[in-house]
């Protein structure tokens, strides 16, 4: 009998065991990134995230063309398929700033204010199994989360690892890095062809995923449907550890490509040249003046001076700069700086970059 009995005890903790290790290779990786989250500075998070980062999943089914679909998917993936959640996005406007510039040593360097009525910013350092490693930001209340949402407590770290299928801006190993920016109007982009999917924020970790600079970019986007998240125009600042620069925009659902080291929240192609333009904004003619006075050539600290010169202060109703960040393109690794505190820098380095 007691035999027999211990035959049963060991055949049942075998199959718990096996259960757990089942269990444990489908979400291990998801409950390590969402343990790695930490709070850097007031409104700036920061997770690191190994493994299947849903990508290919969300392409092979043709990508999505909604925001609230693409929470959904997002969701969905972090649960592996257990629950399928209806999510509500909201629409707002925000305005932000870039400029690309050289160092005297021949680097490449981006900087960027990213400002908003209110934001959570989350810093997601992504290793894919497939695909090149990757920093970018988002705002996790982009997805309705609730009311003072922060990404503190392991169901809240865990809501916000859906961070890895929307961003903001970001780099990844090979020194590719890509901005989202207002265009200057609320003229929305949904092309409508055969190709898959994607949404504003989502495209950019898929260009930063797949393409090692600009030109690789650009075709990305070629092949995809882009659709307008929030309601409004955007466009990307670009640039690589080559030195090409680029502004991306769309104009009637077509793709306009513009060279330009610096960008704000109007229009810089010739088909709207300017629409957006607010008097009184000078933040684009700030930065090129800038650019002309040093031609384009600046280190890190006088970068991050001319970012921070045209950042936005808080207001009633308008958080500001939300954060500001330079990135090292040919020695790829992001600096932040939260809320205006230029005075508290947190720098993280791409693990595998060549």
């Amino acid at each position: 009998m007691k035999k027999v009995l211990k035959i049963a005890l060991f055949s049942v903790l075998g199959l718990v065991i096996l259960f757990g290790v089942a269990v444990w290779m489908e979400f291990g990786p998801l409950v390590k990134g969402a343990n790695s989250c930490m709070k850097l500075d007031d409104g700036l998070y920061y997770m690191e995230y190994k493994g299947d980062d849903g990508f290919d999943g969300l392409m092979a089914q043709g990508g999505i063309a909604k925001a609230d679909q693409l929470a959904g998917y997002a969701i969905e993936f972090l649960s592996k398929g257990h629950y399928k959640p209806e999510i509500s996005t909201s629409k707002q406007s925000y305005g932000c700033s870039a400029l690309t510039v050289s160092t005297p040593d021949g680097d490449i360097l981006m900087g960027r204010n990213f400002d908003f009525p209110s934001a959570v910013g989350v810093v997601m350092h992504c290793i894919p199994d497939k695909g090149y490693e990757t920093i970018t930001t988002f705002n996790v209340e982009f997805y309705g989360f609730g009311e003072d949402f922060k990404p503190e407590g392991f169901k809240n770290q865990y809501m916000a690892l859906t961070g890895l299928f929307v961003a903001l801006d970001g780099i990844n190993e090979k020194g590719l890095a890509i901005a989202d920016l207002m265009a200057g109007d609320t003229v929305e982009t949904h092309q409508n062809t055969s190709k898959p999917d994607l949404t504003t924020t989502a495209a950019i970790p898929y260009m930063l995923k797949n393409a090692a600079n600009v030109d690789e970019a650009l075709k990305l986007l070629e092949g995809i449907d882009m659709h307008s998240d929030i309601g409004s125009a955007h466009h990307y600042a670009m640039a690589d550890a080559t030195g090409k620069r680029v502004v991306v925009e769309y104009v009637d659902n077509k793709m306009v490509v513009v060279e330009s080291p610096a960008v704000a929240n109007h229009y810089l192609c010739q088909q709207k040249l300017n629409t957006g333009l607010d008097e009184g904004d000078n933040r684009y003619a700030n930065l090129c003046e800038r650019f002309a006075e040093t031609n384009g050539v600046m280190n890190q600290e006088q970068l991050t001076d001319v970012i921070a010169s045209v950042s936005q202060p808080q207001r009633e109703g308008f958080l500001g700069t939300a954060w500001t960040m330079v990135m090292d393109l040919k020695h790829p690794s992001i600096t932040y700086y939260s809320r205006r505190h230029f005075d508290k820098p947190f720098t993280f380095k791409l693990q595998t970059a060549k």
